[in-house]
């Protein structure tokens, strides 16, 4: 790295280098491969005409998408020109990974159930995600001052239980089911992203490895070895490919009209979002690169807006990996070029095709490595006596991936958790009712849980004593470790925080006759 001194007088910071092939890759096939399964999910799932999710939905997102990208790829240019540094790297962005199954899986498809018609649901998740960006924008001012109080142990913490549950392991299994392949990827990316081995002419490991394993996976199907590609699905997929442009649409205005229901999930999950944002935001801080909250919080919120109003309820939001893309090279670029492909693949209906072409499997793997490198910096960038509360942040998100892998292997076998009963899954070790409180609203219990425990560590006992209180709060109305929003929804737990409050506060007490 060349620095400048601060604020050198007409340095230009770079819009492209040769490290952004890097990132690029790996950022767009992070970002396409979420827009390939919201794409699966709206046809499949929730039945919705191929008219709205190529001719509204995605050119929303085309719309959507590059405004978080453009507008962080600036914040990174003025960063770099500011401070005179040339390693800033810009904050990657994208489609809300939870968001997209939780609009999916507990918005649209209740509606469409319910009513029939695919289209009253898609007006329904239009208003979700549109409060979402409200929330959000809302976020943006309190959230600063949440950053400022919080130990970074319990930002990162939770950001790491999101990586590890939600980015890592249903990539890991992906590439367990065809190892052959997936391995191939990962050890192209492990190798030059973390060992920082160069391939022959520099050429970006991200794209070798998905461009070698495509070329074996239709080598293995076209040679009768293993059919890993449908070759008539390509042909298939043809049928999408034209201009799409983005249409704004006053559909979610009709969606506001019941919008009563939807608030049960859309208020802990703005909260959701510009917590993940602040922490972000935070994990960008400790790889080097500081940038304003609040004007990070603002974008995320006007792309919730904006790509409902246009037809997307697919809320985007910064994504975690910052670290990983500045690991392999990225800078600005990167960020700009991703926004301005997207759009080009969701405005032409190029998603079909991709995903007909390119394998899921030699994708996935590029997920895994960033949930590996947001694990370890949750430890790497925090005082090493935090390890405990580190580990005690990321449980909650752990407990809301089992919670919903758990229901959704009932739900396979026709059945529910209460049809089963608690007794007989207690009996097959699933304590189901306790991994379901542990899990509620995760990231920002996972945050409370972090906070208190490192400053038990550090010894600031009121400092613990005050976060107890919050989170007795919030468990009380149900935004962390209950399972709705609701009075007294989960008052046992709301309980226990008291409890941890007042031991925190003998504590203080003790400490301080201890000192005398």
């Amino acid at each position: 790295m060349s620095t400048l001194s601060m604020g050198a007088p007409g340095y230009k910071p770079k819009w492209w280098v040769s490290g952004d092939w890097n990132g690029f890759f790996g950022l767009f096939t992070n970002v396409v491969l979420n827009v390939i399964v919201l794409t699966g999910l709206c046809l499949g799932v929730v039945k919705l005409p191929d008219d709205i999710v190529f001719g509204r939905i995605l050119p929303a997102l085309g719309v959507a998408l590059p405004i978080g990208n453009l507008f962080y790829a600036y914040l990174a240019y003025k960063l770099a020109q500011r401070t005179g540094r040339d390693d800033v790297t810009a904050l990657p962005y994208g489609p809300s990974v939870p968001h997209m199954f939780i609009v999916v899986f507990l918005i649209m498809l209740p509606v469409y159930l319910k009513t029939g018609d695919p289209i009253i649901a898609w007006e329904a998740g239009l208003a979700w995600a549109f409060v979402i960006g409200i929330i959000v924008f809302l976020g943006a001012f309190a959230g600063p001052t949440i950053r400022k109080w919080t130990p970074r142990a319990a930002m990162l913490g939770t950001l790491a239980g999101i990586s590890i549950a939600f980015i890592s392991m249903r990539p890991a299994f992906q590439t367990w089911e065809t190892p052959w392949l997936g391995f191939l990827t990962l050890a192209i990316i492990l190798g030059c992203w973390t060992a920082n081995v160069r391939l022959p002419w520099n050429a970006p490991a991200g794209l070798v490895a998905v461009v070698l394993g495509t070329l074996l996976a239709w080598g293995a199907t076209i040679s009768g070895i293993q059919a890993v590609m449908e070759p008539s699905a390509v042909g298939a997929s043809l049928a999408q490919f034209s201009i799409h442009p983005p249409i704004p649409t006053g559909s979610f205005l009709t969606g506001l009209a019941d919008i009563g229901p939807l608030l049960v999930t859309a208020v802990p999950l703005g909260i959701y979002n510009f917590t993940e944002g602040m922490n972000n935001v935070e994990s960008a801080s400790a790889a080097g690169d500081d940038y304003d909250l609040r004007k990070v919080l603002i974008a995320d919120g006007l792309g919730a807006v904006v790509g409902a109003a246009l037809g997307s309820p697919f809320p985007p939001a910064v994504y975690i990996g910052h670290p990983g893309w500045k690991a392999v090279g990225g800078r600005i670029g990167y960020s700009l070029a991703t926004g301005v492909v997207i759009a080009i693949v969701c405005f032409l209906g190029l998603t079909a095709l991709l995903l007909a072409v390119v394998p899921l499997v030699v994708i996935v793997p590029i997920l895994l490595y960033i949930g590996l490198v947001i694990g370890a910096q949750s430890f790497q960038a925090t005082p090493s006596e935090h390890a405990p509360a580190v580990v005690l942040a990321i449980l909650p998100n752990i407990a809301a991936w089992a919670h919903n892998l758990v229901d959704s292997a009932l739900n396979a076998a026709g059945t529910t958790a209460a049809q089963v009963g608690a007794e007989k899954l207690a009996a097959s070790g699933v304590i189901y009712h306790g991994m379901e409180l542990l899990g509620g609203g995760a990231v920002l219990a996972g945050m409370m849980l972090g906070a208190i425990a490192a400053f038990i560590i550090d010894r600031s006992f009121l400092k613990a004593a005050g976060y107890s209180a919050a989170a007795a709060v919030m468990a009380y109305f149900g935004f962390i470790n209950g399972t709705a929003l609701g009075f007294g929804n989960s008052s046992p737990v709301a309980l226990g925080y008291v409890m941890v409050a007042l031991v925190c506060v003998a504590f203080h007490y003790q400490q301080k006759t201890e000192t005398v």
